[in-house]
């Protein structure tokens, strides 16, 4: 089955609630850009980026997650920290999803 859009941001979702995560927002949105989810571990807030793709091929879903689209990402994420005090610490995920297959990286990506 291919998982695309929405319904691979609700798979996503629900593997990372499943896994102790409490999702804070999804598809949080700014000027700057979208973050798919926001969601908390513990005391970290972690911004995720999720992508599906039908198939491994051309590097996957992972490898669609451009420079580009990372730093749209870190500014869409500083301009959420700007709504809220104190800042917690902060990581960036990606949940990826290949032919079905999910994959979540934890701090795949950072703010530098």
């Amino acid at each position: 089955m291919i998982v695309r859009g929405a319904a691979a941001e609700t798979q996503a979702a629900d593997y990372l609630t499943r896994h102790g995560l409490k999702i804070v927002a999804r598809n949080w949105r700014c000027r700057q850009g979208e973050i798919d989810l926001i969601a908390r571990d513990g005391d970290t807030l972690v911004f995720v980026e999720v992508r599906a793709r039908a198939d491994a091929r051309f590097g996957g879903a992972a490898a669609s997650i451009t420079a580009a689209k990372q730093a749209r990402v870190v500014m869409a994420a500083r301009h959420y920290l700007q709504t809220i005090s104190p800042l917690p610490p902060c990581r960036f995920d990606a949940v990826c999803v290949d032919g079905g297959r999910l994959q979540w990286l934890k701090g795949c990506f950072d703010a530098g």
